[in-house]
């Protein structure tokens, strides 16, 4: 079979503030689109190039529970969800259960690794190491937690705390889900669940750390995507 040439070519796609379900399908299209590439160049020996997408997205309030997760670690029932005005769905990624909404600056890569490397080890780490660069050019002094994906401050103290969740789902070196960055977020939503399924640790927020009511969320997603393009060799 011909080698195809790898694309390291991200289309960046902005979604705005977009309900997860309808993000979760549109995940899926693109996640097929390349599959299908895929098989078709292995099957049929061509040499066409598979596309990367990186998706930008705010959400309204939801929990979702990875498919190894515990749906005991949702604390609150179907009435109190609607008072809330939150929904749950169980999902397709890694990890446990977690939060996401408004305030909270949601990255889904859509790639191919086979344009960039075939090591989900590897591609779980710079994501995380993303992520760490941009909180440190805020002063926050970032790190991983040995055994827990994610991003953590305050690491092997009383204090630690998660401003970063992680979760991914990858086949045949395609990926899709990926990480929720905590920016503005509101902390109470947390209290409903027991994040990714660890307990007494608790979860924080980049302008909870700064001690700000607000932080400019294109100002940090800007920051994401240079370090991102670094790290993964990558074109926007």
């Amino acid at each position: 079979m011909m080698e195809v040439k790898q694309n390291k070519k991200i289309e960046i796609k902005e979604l705005g503030f977009k309900d997860y379900k309808e993000t979760w399908d549109y995940q899926e299209q693109l996640f097929k689109e390349i599959l299908d590439i895929k098989v078709k160049n292995r099957r049929e020996n061509t040499q066409i190039e598979t596309p990367n997408y990186l998706l930008s997205v705010e959400h309204p309030h939801v929990y979702t529970l990875g498919k190894s997760g515990d749906v005991s670690n949702l604390l609150i029932n179907e009435n109190q969800l609607e008072e809330k005005g939150a929904k749950f769905y169980k999902i397709n990624r890694g990890g446990d259960i977690t939060y996401h909404g408004p305030g909270q600056m949601v990255i889904y890569p859509i790639l191919d690794l086979d344009n960039f490397f075939t090591d989900i080890h590897k591609y779980l780490r710079l994501l995380e190491e993303t992520v760490i660069l941009v909180l440190r050019d805020y002063g926050v002094k970032a790190e991983r937690s040995e055994g827990e994906t994610g991003v953590w401050l305050d690491v092997g103290t009383p204090f630690a705390r998660k401003i970063c969740a992680m979760g991914v789902r990858a086949s045949r070196w395609v990926t899709m889900h990926g990480l929720a960055l905590n920016v503005n977020a509101d902390l109470g939503y947390f209290d409903n669940i027991v994040p990714c399924g660890i307990k007494e640790k608790a979860v924080t927020s980049l302008n909870v750390e700064l001690g700000e009511n607000y932080v400019d969320m294109e100002e940090v997603k800007q920051k994401f995507l240079d370090y991102f393009n670094e790290l993964f060799d990558a074109e926007f």
